[in-house]
């Protein structure tokens, strides 16, 4: 192997140098048309954007301006004041005095409580002798108790300054006989007058009245 090195390096430089040439003595044909097909372009449509119109800011308020420091030392001009200082000597001179001061008004809120009717006051009126009392002067009519009627008569009153009762007047009846029983009692009534700030007042009240049969044996 070793001897036939050398021929066989020779016979490859050999035919590599004859590829070689050939391949440089060939004629490249080449075509010269050329053709470049370009693409159609997109249309691109344009459209009209409105204009926004801009707000136009007012400009800012002006600043106050800076007060002035003045100096103590600096004087002001001085005004000239003219005062009449003439005196007529002939002129009366009024010794009369002031006014009088007008008469003190009456206390309103006196003469309100004279016309006022009070529903609730300080000191309420109390009945001299008590409701029991009062119960005994009942004379109950014949014909209701025949009837067998019975029942309570509710009165609205009032309590004068003197503690006399004025206008009663029957709000709850049970019969006609009975409520004019109840109204003549109720007139006998006799109370210790309301007092409003330690005045007596007119003060407004109401008070049953109560009828009933005694049982029979």
């Amino acid at each position: 192997m070793k001897s036939q090195y050398g021929t066989t390096l020779q016979i490859g430089f050999v035919l590599a140098l004859s590829i070689l040439l050939g391949l440089t003595a060939l004629r490249f044909e080449t075509d010269d048309t050329f053709e470049v097909a370009l693409s159609e372009q997109d249309v691109v449509v344009m459209e009209e954007v409105a204009q926004t119109e801009q707000e136009i800011k007012a400009p800012p308020p002006p600043r106050p301006a800076a007060p002035v420091e003045v100096a103590n030392d600096v004087v002001l001009e001085q005004e000239t004041l003219d005062f009449d200082a003439t005196l007529d000597l002939n002129e009366s001179l009024d010794l009369s005095g002031p006014p009088e001061p007008p008469a003190p008004e009456p206390n309103e809120e006196e003469e309100t409580y004279e016309e006022e009717i009070f529903v609730v006051v300080e000191d309420q009126p109390e009945l001299i002798g008590g409701l029991a009392e009062l119960q005994k002067e009942i004379k109950y009519p014949n014909l209701a108790q025949k009837a067998g009627i019975e029942g309570r008569v509710f009165v609205q009153f009032v309590v004068n300054e003197n503690g006399d009762v004025v206008n009663p007047t029957v709000i709850r009846g049970r019969h006609p006989l009975l409520d004019a029983e109840a109204l003549r009692v109720i007139r006998l009534a006799k109370f210790e007058p309301g007092r409003q700030r330690g005045k007596a007042v007119k003060v407004q009240l109401a008070m049953p009245v109560t009828f009933k049969l005694k049982d029979k044996k």
